[in-house]
């Protein structure tokens, strides 16, 4: 069923409070923060303007650094996990709460009074000038233009899954939704709607569905436990991963490249596989290779780099870099030294978020965040924390 929401600018919310509590792998709670706590912004104090802010978390807040120094401009305080995302403009963030998702000013350095509630808030995805959310608990999707937020509460428009379930919708340049098809026992495809939320196709042989990334030509990746599902041209093509069980759930994509970058675990019995392998999933010849690192990543590894180039933080410490279209790996850049994932993924591990050609890097050991620039390889900027970095994020301005 379809609920539009064409809701008026307004001031915001009241203050949501933060710990996020979660069903799936996307989220979770370990504390809630005093009434009305989470907005106050140190050492930065409203009023100022960060440039191009790199945002990260920590347990009790929310760092926002300067994007070319990486100076700490404000510590937002936050109590709980919390996740982030950029939201689609040059200014803010989306934090995923315990109650749904809040809008950060990380040009300003402050929570806004905007929020989206919401049980077990999930993924954000940008795409067309659009910026869509889903909520775990309730399966609503709310989409919106994320350049009205410096304004207030943008317009909405939201549409409900059939069952609650932990999913991911994208909107695309037509209208057209696509949606996850699940419950609170299993995830099986995907399904498009048009504009009118009137479906057009659907596939239900994507096991476990996880995860999206869009490439060019407005082709859109799905996860699945035995490979991926593309939506392309209006039809849903599944491509089979090439071992019995091939989970690909997370996925970078860019709309300068066919071909998206994926994770790839083969064990399905492993309390915690540390994979060695990634899969490029060519969207134009529906067809999936992998490519052996020697080295394991994590989730939060995946990247594309400004000329279409595939980016993998790994354990070994450096950044390796794919030509997606060749298929191998063509260069490697050391920024770490060696970790290794921790078994609870909420724990901190080193993350990388990619703006332009400069690549963020944290290290959690060390409580440091790099920035590298991709064509030289040197780093341009270091900080020390004095807490470890969690997520990791910052501002992206998407395409119209």
């Amino acid at each position: 069923m379809r609920t539009t929401v064409r809701q008026r600018r307004v001031a915001g919310l009241s203050t949501v409070a933060a710990a996020l509590i979660v069903l799936s792998a996307c989220g979770t709670t370990d504390s809630e923060p005093a009434p009305g706590q989470g907005g106050g912004a140190e050492p930065g104090q409203g009023g100022q303007q960060i440039t191009d802010p790199v945002v990260t978390t920590y347990d009790g807040g929310i760092y926002v650094l300067d994007g070319d120094s990486l100076e700490v401009k404000a510590d937002v305080k936050l109590g709980g996990f919390n996740r982030l995302n950029p939201a689609g403009d040059d200014r803010h963030v989306m934090v995923s709460t315990s109650d749904g998702f809040r809008v950060l000013d990380a040009g300003g350095g402050r929570l806004t009074e905007v929020a989206f509630p919401g049980a077990e808030p999930g993924h954000v995805v940008r795409h067309a000038g659009r910026t869509v959310l889903f909520s775990d608990g309730t399966g609503e999707v709310v989409s919106f233009d994320p350049h009205e937020l410096g304004d207030g509460k943008p317009e909405t428009e939201s549409y409900k899954t059939a069952e609650p379930h932990h999913g991911v919708a994208v909107e695309l340049a037509g209208g057209e939704l696509l949606v996850t098809l699940g419950n609170k026992e299993e995830r099986t495809g995907i399904m498009v709607l048009d504009r009118d939320r009137k479906e057009i196709v659907r596939n239900e042989q994507c096991p476990g569905v996880h995860g999206e990334a869009t490439a060019q030509g407005e082709a859109v990746v799905i996860g699945c436990e035995d490979g991926v599902l593309v939506y392309r041209d209006g039809a849903i093509t599944k491509i089979d991963s090439p071992t019995e069980y091939g989970r690909i759930g997370n996925q970078a994509g860019t709309d300068v490249s066919p071909i998206v970058l994926g994770d790839y675990k083969q064990d399905e019995d492993a309390e915690l596989e540390r994979p060695t392998q990634v899969s490029l999933i060519d969207t134009r010849t529906a067809s999936l290779r992998l490519v052996d690192l020697g080295t394991s990543y994590t989730f939060r590894s995946l990247a594309r780099g400004p000329e279409g180039e595939a980016l993998v933080l790994g354990t070994d410490g450096a950044i390796h870099v794919l030509d997606p279209a060749k298929g191998r790996v063509v260069r490697t850049i050391p920024v770490l030294g060696e970790w290794q994932e921790p078994l609870e993924w909420q724990e901190p591990r080193p993350a990388i978020f990619v703006r332009g050609g400069t690549a963020y890097v944290s290290d959690p050991g060390e409580r440091k965040i790099h920035a590298v620039d991709l064509a030289s390889g040197e780093k341009s900027a270091s900080v020390t924390l004095e807490h470890a970095p969690n997520e990791l994020s910052g501002v992206v301005e998407q395409r119209h």
